[in-house]
C-alpha cells in the first residue's frame, strides 16, 4: 500500500512539474523573442517589403505577383500557404528573400526566384503568425508535450527515489543513478515534441530543421534543464525525508526491543531454578556446619543479586566491576560442583577502567555450566581473559549425555544489548573441541 501511495505521489508530482515547465513565465521572453525578433539579428538589407496578389496552384504552391512596374512574381511555398492559412486571391503586404541567402539553400539554389518570407498585412488588416497560433487547436500540441515532459519526470523520480534490493541508499548508488538520470535527459532533449512555429506542427528536435540560432533549441533546452533540477531537488528531498522516517523507526523499534532485551535478561538471571538450586547449596553448607563457608556463601549470594538488581537496567559498567560479579558469580557455582569447576581469571590490570555493557558474563558463564558435563574424572575449566582490548570467555566443549535443549535467547539477547548498548558486536566461535565468546571492551573517556 505505501508503495502505491509512493507511486501516486510521484506521478502528481511529475504533472506538476510539467506543468510548470510548459507554462514557466521563465519561456515567455524566448517565446515572444521568436515569434517577433526571430532574424533580428540578421541583416535587414536582406530582405525586401513588397505587396501583391496570391495565386494558388492545384497542389497548393502559388505565386504572388508583385504591384510593382516589373509585376516580379514570389514563390510561396505549400507548407507556407497551410500554416499561414492563406487562400488564393489574398492580397498581403510581405518581405521576401532571396532563397540563396538562406544557409541551407545556399549549395543549390543560386539564382532562384525570391521567395516569401513573412507577411505583414493580409487583406488591408494586420497579420500576426504567433496569434494565429495560439488558436484552440493547440491543445492537442500542449497536452503532447505536457505527457511527455511528465513521463520524463515520472522516470526521474522513480530512479531516483526507489530503494535498492541491499536496502541501503548509499553515496555510490545516489551517483550511479545520478548518471543515468543524466544520459536520459539529454536523450529525452534530442526526443522531445517542439512547436514549429512557422508550419504549426509538432516535430521531434531530432528530426527538426532549424538553424542553430533558432530559439526552439533554447526553449527545448530551457524545458529540460528545469525539469531536471526541480526532479533532484525534489528526490534529494524527499529520499531525506525518508531515511528520517526510517530513522524514527528503527529507533522506536530499538527502544521497544530494548525493553524486551532488558526484561528477557533479567527474567534468565533471577530464575527460579538458579535461586533453587542456590538455596540447596546454602543448606547443604548449614547442614554440613561450614559456618564460614555458609555465611561467605551468604555473602556471595547477596553481592550476586544485588549487583544483578543495580545493572539490570543500565548500560555500561566497568571491568573491574563485571569481573568482580563475574568472581560472585563463580563462587556459587563452585560450591554447587565442588572440586569439578575453575574458574581462571586472568585479567590485565590497564583494562580495569575500560567498559561494556553490565552483566555480560552472567550469561556466558550460566551456559557453559547448563551445557557442559561436569564430572570427577572430566571436570571443566572456564577461562576468562583479556586479549588485546578483547575479553575472552573460552571454555572446552563436555557434551551431556542428556543434552539440554538449547534456544540460542541467551546469545542472542547478548547480541542484541551490544548492538544497542555499544554498538558494536560480539564475536561467537563455535568448534568441535571449545567455545568462545570474544567481547570487545570500550576504551574510557579521558578527562
Amino acid at each position: 500500500m505505501k508503495k502505491k501511495s509512493n507511486i501516486v505521489l510521484h506521478a502528481l508530482i511529475a504533472v506538476v512539474l510539467s506543468l510548470v515547465v510548459n507554462f514557466s513565465y521563465l519561456l515567455v521572453p524566448i517565446i515572444t523573442e521568436h515569434g517577433m525578433n526571430q532574424r533580428g539579428n540578421e541583416d535587414e538589407a536582406e530582405y525586401e517589403h513588397n505587396s501583391g496578389t496570391l495565386h494558388l496552384s492545384p497542389d497548393m504552391h502559388g505565386y504572388i505577383v508583385c504591384d510593382c512596374a516589373a509585376q516580379d512574381s514570389i514563390y510561396v511555398s505549400a507548407w507556407q500557404v497551410r500554416s499561414m492559412k492563406l487562400l488564393d486571391g489574398d492580397h498581403l503586404h510581405f518581405t521576401t528573400r532571396d532563397s540563396s541567402s538562406d544557409r541551407r539553400d545556399a549549395s543549390y539554389m543560386q539564382g532562384a526566384h525570391k521567395r516569401l518570407d513573412d507577411v505583414q498585412m493580409r487583406n488591408g488588416e494586420s497579420y500576426d503568425f504567433d496569434a494565429l497560433y495560439d488558436r484552440p487547436s493547440r491543445t492537442v500540441e500542449f497536452v503532447w508535450q505536457i505527457v511527455y515532459y511528465a513521463l520524463i519526470s515520472f522516470v526521474l523520480l522513480m530512479l531516483l527515489t526507489i530503494l535498492p534490493r541491499s536496502g541501503n541508499y548509499t553515496n555510490r548508488v545516489f551517483v550511479r543513478r545520478l548518471l543515468i538520470v543524466l544520459l536520459i535527459s539529454v536523450v529525452g532533449i534530442y526526443f522531445a515534441p517542439v512547436m514549429s512555429f512557422r508550419d504549426g506542427f509538432m516535430r521531434i528536435v531530432f528530426f527538426f530543421q532549424a538553424e542553430p540560432h533558432n530559439n526552439v533549441y533554447l526553449i527545448v533546452l530551457t524545458k529540460c534543464l528545469f525539469m531536471l533540477v526541480v526532479t533532484l531537488l525534489y528526490a534529494r528531498i524527499y529520499m531525506l525525508m525518508r531515511q528520517r522516517q526510517t530513522m524514527e523507526v528503527e529507533n522506536e523499534r530499538l527502544k521497544t526491543e530494548n525493553l524486551s532485551t532488558r526484561y528477557n535478561m533479567l527474567v534468565g538471571q533471577i530464575n527460579p531454578h538458579f535461586f533453587f538450586n542456590s538455596l540447596n547449596s546454602l543448606a547443604m553448607l548449614v547442614r554440613e556446619g561450614d559456618e564460614r563457608r555458609a555465611l561467605e556463601y551468604i555473602d556471595q549470594l547477596s553481592y550476586t543479586f544485588r549487583y544483578i538488581i543495580q545493572n539490570g537496567q543500565s548500560g555500561t559498567t566497568t571491568l573491574r566491576d563485571e569481573i568482580a560479579f563475574a568472581e560472585a558469580y563463580a563462587y556459587l557455582f563452585k560450591i554447587r560442583y565442588a572440586d569439578k569447576l575453575f574458574f581462571d581469571f586472568d585479567i590485565d590490570d590497564k583494562y580495569a577502567l575500560w567498559r561494556l555493557p553490565a552483566l555480560s558474563l552472567q550469561p556466558l558463564l550460566g551456559n557453559a555450566v547448563k551445557h557442559n558435563s561436569i564430572t570427577s574424572k572430566n571436570p571443566l575449566h572456564v577461562a576468562i581473559r583479556t586479549v588485546d582490548g578483547m575479553l575472552e570467555i573460552e571454555n572446552p566443549k563436555h557434551p551431556k549425555l542428556d543434552v539440554e535443549p538449547s534456544t540460542g535467547i541467551g546469545l542472542d539477547n547478548l547480541r542484541n544489548r551490544w548492538h544497542i548498548i555499544a554498538g558494536r558486536d560480539i564475536e561467537i566461535i563455535d568448534e568441535a573441541e571449545r567455545f568462545v565468546v570474544r567481547l570487545p571492551l570500550e576504551m574510557p573517556d579521558v578527562k
